[in-house]
Parts: structure tokens; C-alpha cells; sequence
């Protein structure tokens, strides 16, 4: 068997975005922080895929869709080394890397429980003070999270 005929086929996107490089664990995650389940746009997941980098991966595919730099940096936080490919007419016009924000809004939930974002209907604000070790810190509070304790709303 020829090595092309062994490896996954995937209809091509015409227009739209490809997310590629997601850890498996984190795909599901990434479709709901974007909201994907809402949207009406063809969309191809595919989960637990090989990868010579992650050893599995998971890959997204969404057609005529483009996403904003808000948008697609709110999955810094859980896949922070995604690649974002955009498709015009069946080829790739430019190459991303998401890069996680300065700010975070109505992501993560504090886990001060004395927050104020935990006792009133409001959205929580984090400043990311360390971009490589994700630790971010809530603008009402001032606790400071790490990676581990980040909590996703």
C-alpha cells in the first residue's frame, strides 16, 4: 500500500480556517471557546490524529470562516502553540501562531472565591503577566493563577 493511500483523507477547504496542532486532549475545549458548535459552517474535527510533535493531535477545519485575533487568542490559554492556516481558493495565504494576549475577558474564572467576579454577575478580567508560563493575574483581586489552576468558564 502506497504510503499516500495509509495516511487520513480530509476533503480540501476551498476558504476558511484550519486550526492544526491542537493536543487531543484540548480539542474539544478549543470548539467551545470558539463557539464552533453554533456556528453554521461546514466544520471537519479531526481528533487524536498522528503527530511526529505531539505524538496526537487534533486539527480543525472551518469553512468561510476567518477569525479575528480576539477570537482565536482566547485558546492561547489551554493550546498556546496552535497553528492557524487561512485558505483562499484552495491555498494557504498566511500561517499564524496564537499568541496569548495581554488581557484575558470572560475566560477564566477567578479562583478567589471572595472575588468579586464569584459573587456578582460579571465578567472576569486577568492581566498576563507571564506570557511562557501562562500566569495571569485578576484585575479585581490581584490573585495571581498558574497554568495549572486555570479554571476555563
Amino acid at each position: 500500500m502506497s504510503e499516500n493511500k495509509q495516511e487520513l483523507q480530509v476533503a480540501a477547504l476551498k476558504n476558511g480556517t484550519v486550526i492544526d496542532h491542537i493536543p487531543s486532549e484540548k480539542l474539544f475545549t478549543v470548539v467551545s471557546l470558539l463557539g464552533l458548535e453554533k456556528m453554521d459552517s461546514n466544520i471537519t474535527i479531526g481528533f487524536n490524529l498522528k503527530s511526529k510533535k505531539l505524538g496526537k493531535k487534533g486539527i480543525i477545519k472551518i469553512a468561510d470562516k476567518y477569525f479575528d485575533d480576539e477570537e482565536i487568542n482566547r485558546i492561547s490559554v489551554v493550546a498556546p502553540h496552535v497553528k492557524l492556516n487561512i485558505i483562499r481558493d484552495y491555498e494557504v495565504v498566511e500561517k499564524k501562531e496564537v499568541q496569548m494576549p495581554e488581557d484575558l475577558k470572560g475566560i477564566v474564572k477567578c479562583a478567589n472565591p471572595k472575588c468579586i467576579t464569584n459573587n456578582e454577575p460579571m465578567a472576569t478580567l486577568f492581566h498576563v503577566i507571564d506570557k511562557e508560563n501562562c500566569i495571569i493575574k485578576c484585575h479585581y483581586c490581584e490573585k495571581e493563577q498558574k497554568k495549572e489552576d486555570i479554571t476555563i468558564i
